[in-house]
C-alpha cells in the first residue's frame, strides 16, 4: 500500500481531510494622526483600518487600482449600555407635570373671568380712514 504512490501519510495524513495552515496572524493598526495614516503602506486595490493612538478617531485608508491611496477619517466612542428606565421618577415627574398643568389652568381661568369685567372707550374703537384717501 505505500509502495505505489497512491497514499503518502506524509502528505495526507487521513482521506478527505485537508492539511492545516497555520494560523494568520492579526493585529490592529495603530498610527498617530493624518500623517501617520498617510505613510501606512498598501498594494494597490486594497484598504485597511487604522486606530489613531493620538485621538478618538480612526482612519480607512484605501489605494485603488494605480495604488492612489484615500484616508477618510471616522470618529469613535466607548460603547456605553444603556440603562434601564426608573420608572418610580418617570412616574413622580409626571405627576409633577400633571400638577403644574392644573395649576396654570385655574391660574388662566382667572385671569380670563377678571377680563370680563373691563370697560371698552369709544376712542378704543376709533376707525381708520386711510383706505378711502386712496379712492378720492
Amino acid at each position: 500500500m505505500y509502495e505505489n504512490g497512491i497514499y503518502n501519510p506524509a502528505i495526507m495524513p487521513y482521506f478527505g481531510m485537508q492539511p492545516q495552515r497555520p494560523a494568520q496572524r492579526q493585529e490592529v493598526v495603530k498610527v498617530n494622526g493624518e500623517n501617520g495614516a498617510m505613510a501606512l503602506q498598501l498594494p494597490p486595490n486594497s484598504s485597511a483600518i487604522a486606530l489613531d493612538m493620538s485621538g478618538t478617531m480612526i482612519w480607512l485608508i484605501t489605494t485603488d487600482g494605480a495604488g492612489y491611496k484615500s484616508v477618510n477619517p471616522f470618529d469613535i466612542t466607548p460603547h456605553q449600555t444603556a440603562q434601564p428606565p426608573d420608572f418610580a421618577s418617570l412616574e413622580s415627574r409626571i405627576s409633577a407635570l400633571e400638577r403644574m398643568m392644573n395649576n396654570a389652568s385655574t391660574d388662566s381661568a382667572i385671569t380670563e373671568s377678571g377680563a370680563d369685567y373691563t370697560a371698552y372707550t369709544s376712542s378704543s374703537t376709533k376707525t381708520d380712514d386711510r383706505h378711502d384717501k386712496g379712492r378720492k
